[in-house]
């Protein structure tokens, strides 16, 4: 089925529904009927129950909807692809104990079950069957509440959807829960063309067993809303037959999906009052909240959501966080993860990539968008205002104007976006944020700007960044500055310099020097390699008391120990199996790493390259009997050179590492040991790591710089 000529918008109104709905159901999670009515009411607004926890925070329901697709373009958009193949993408992505999802034990959590069952060595689908996990744990929520990015992959064609969610939800699930995943893929799917709720319901249930619960709780709750006006009624009904007494487990599929259904039917189509419904009516609140939302902002674009009282934007600003083990796509927000998943339908139907403004990072082509900037709070009374606004743009058909007022003392207004782990975000409970930054040292900036040509006097517009110093607090780095004449037009360009091992934290726009008018921002972004050293920086002592962490929060840890208690910068201790320690981007695509390494004892380890994750890399690694190795991990670990090298335990050596197109160079202490060319499948881009498997590394700094 070809794409419907308003897919893109329409995915964009997905994602922003799947994000407002879990936001606004998360604080409240698993709260009963009972209670949400006692304390807060109808729930018609985002609410705090949780005083200091911001609104935007890491959850499993965002970060699992947005990360195992992926699995589609990391093994080529094969349309075969297979329950096996999505495990592997697990493996890849999941740092244990840490991200994604629910970490509550063998038997307890359906996802630790199976993400354990996968690890020791069983394949998907057997990994979430019931023969292996039991009926109980097998048909919890799980597969239902990561569906929607599978299902924005299929627009029109709820077939489509419901087989790509049925080997998803399989990796971990079985029976009830793989129907109840697939009865919402359907539905999302559809919703791009069909815009009947109730032809939405008959499509999906005709996909499904009849005799299924799901599909009788389904007819149950379509033929209570036949019948009875108030949603309060049904709902008490679907707790007294299809309630958490009769269906066991930690958070079952079978009565959240009833609400789900509930909200869409007595919702009358409105985007608010639908959530208010699934919200109101509790248990496990951000899952069905996010659901109904991501279901909604499909079918009825961005005017549904627009057009309710609330701000449901605003608060949000398109920011959403992707807790996994690739650091550099953790900061991420709604317009990026919108065209992930349109260029992943494009590759199913023989399509090219869509680029907006010749692939600008920030380029602001969606009405609202603002991909994550904001007003900075440190300006206390705020002389500017932000507002997505068509036009103004070369490249693109819109941009974000930039209105300010006041500024013809020494006042300065400023806008900024987050390039790694914000302040807020520093110590969110729960599920903790695994980030590396997304902007380095030695990439160039570029933003394109523009002043309203009814102004009535020029403004100066400064490129400025915010790093991590040694306290954690944010410390300014000025960029170069424009003075834009009323009606200017201008590209501001700016080599980032040296930021002494501070990783930056901001990036953003200043305006000084005029009384009131507005800057339209038409794109902002970066490219080049990073040249950088990646090391405890110089002011931070050894063994800190307080502060000093970020500079190490910069590499995402997926090993057993990684401490900053020893004197080099980096100590990994990894007890069974290969750790991995991680930085950079997707964006890295031909550049030279270099590192000193020392193995205290360790059965192989050394320095990574395009590392796309766990299990996802190029390696130069010192490993048992005495031989060096260049190996590429692709779901598995393949020897593409090798020779003898002895090395010793406690003596250093200076690894090197250089990946152009197909080419990869390495050397151990100057010396070149191989000179190869990967042929397919192969890795193209991605960050740097250092590795150990079965024991101890040390490493003071990490060098990035362009190849060549």
């Amino acid at each position: 089925m070809p794409l419907p000529p308003d897919y893109e918008e329409r995915v964009y109104a997905g994602v922003l529904g799947k994000l407002i709905g879990v936001y606004l159901g998360r604080p409240f999670e698993s709260w009963t009927y009972e209670r949400i009515a006692a304390e807060l009411g109808e729930i018609r607004g985002y609410v705090q129950t949780r005083p200091g926890v911001p609104l935007v925070v890491t959850d499993d329901d965002i970060t699992g909807t947005f990360t195992f697709p992926r699995s589609l373009p990391d093994h080529g958009n094969d349309p075969d692809l297979t329950p096996q193949q999505i495990g592997e993408t697990w493996l890849n992505y999941t740092v244990e104990g840490r991200t994604i999802f629910w970490w509550g034990g063998l038997g307890n959590s359906t996802e630790h079950t199976a993400y354990l069952r996968l690890k020791r060595g069983t394949p998907a689908p057997e990994s979430g069957s019931i023969t292996l996990n039991g009926k109980t744990i097998a048909e919890q929520i799980g597969s239902q509440i990561f569906i929607d990015g599978w299902a924005m992959l299929a627009p029109g064609d709820p077939e489509r959807a419901a087989d790509l969610a049925r080997r998803a939800a399989s990796v971990s699930h079985d029976g009830e829960a793989v129907y109840g995943a697939q009865v919402i893929a359907a539905m999302e799917a559809l919703a791009f063309v069909e815009p009947d709720i109730n032809r939405l319901l008959d499509a999906a249930t005709g996909l499904i067993p009849s005799d299924s619960t799901i599909r009788r709780l389904i007819d149950d709750v379509r033929e209570w809303h036949a019948g009875e006006p108030d949603w309060r009624t049904a709902r008490a009904r679907i707790a007294a037959n299809y309630g958490y007494d009769k269906y066991r487990g930690p958070c079952h599929m079978v009565p959240n999906h009833a609400l789900i259904v509930l909200a869409l039917l007595y919702g009358n189509d409105d985007f608010a009052e639908s959530l208010m419904i699934v919200n109101t009516s509790g248990w496990d609140t951000d899952c069905n909240s996010g659901n109904v939302g991501c279901l909604l902002g499909i079918k009825n674009g961005l005017a549904g959501i627009d057009a309710s009282p609330v701000d449901w934007r605003g608060p949000i600003a398109d920011r959403l966080y992707l807790a996994t083990a690739d650091g550099g796509r953790a900061i991420t927000d709604a317009v990026a993860e919108t065209y992930h998943l349109v260029n992943t339908a494009r590759a199913l139907a023989g399509q090219a990539p869509l680029a907006p403004k010749d692939g600008a990072r920030f380029h602001f082509d969606f009405p609202g968008a603002v991909q994550g900037f904001q007003v900075d709070p440190a300006d206390g009374d705020p002389a500017l205002t932000i507002e997505n606004v068509a036009g103004h743009s070369v490249r693109g058909t819109r941009s974000l104007a930039l209105r300010y007022h006041g500024l013809e003392t020494d006042r300065t207004a400023r806008v900024t976006t987050a390039t790694f782990i914000p302040p807020e975000a520093m110590a969110i409970p729960g599920y903790g944020l695994l980030a590396s930054p997304t902007l380095y040292p030695g990439q160039t900036v570029r933003a394109e700007l523009a002043a309203d040509p009814d102004d009535a006097e020029p403004v100066t517009a400064r490129l400025f960044l915010r790093c991590y110093d040694t306290d954690d607090r944010l410390e300014t780095v000025d960029g170069p500055e424009a003075s834009l004449a009323p009606g200017a037009r201008q590209e501001v360009a700016w080599r980032v310099p040296d930021t002494g091992g501070r990783p930056i934290a901001q990036v953003g726009i200043a305006l000084t020097g005029a009384a009131a008018g507005t800057v339209y921002l038409d794109v902002l972004t970066w490219d080049g390699a990073p040249d950088v050293v990646l090391t405890r920086p110089p002011d931070v002592p050894f063994k800190p008391t307080v502060g000093a962490t970020m500079w190490r929060r910069a590499w995402v840890d997926a090993v057993d120990l990684f401490r900053d208690r020893w004197p080099e910068s980096f100590r990994l201790v990894q007890n069974a199996g290969t750790g991995v320690v991680s930085q950079g981007t997707s964006d890295w695509v031909d550049y030279r790493v270099t590192a000193d390494v020392t193995p205290y004892m360790m059965k192989s380890g050394g320095l990574g390259a395009r590392v796309q994750g766990l299990r996802r890399y190029y390696a130069l690694v010192l490993a048992e009997g005495g031989t060096a190795r260049l190996v590429k991990a692709l779901d598995g670990v393949e020897t593409l050179a090798e020779t003898d090298f002895p090395w010793s335990f406690f003596q250093s050596y200076d690894l090197a590492l250089e990946v152009v197109g197909n080419r990869l160079r390495a050397w151990i202490d100057d010396r070149l040991l191989f000179d190869i060319e990967d042929d397919e499948p192969r890795l193209d881009a991605g960050g740097v790591a250092l590795i150990c498997e079965e024991g101890c590394l040390g490493c003071d700094a990490v060098r990035i710089a362009p190849a060549g």
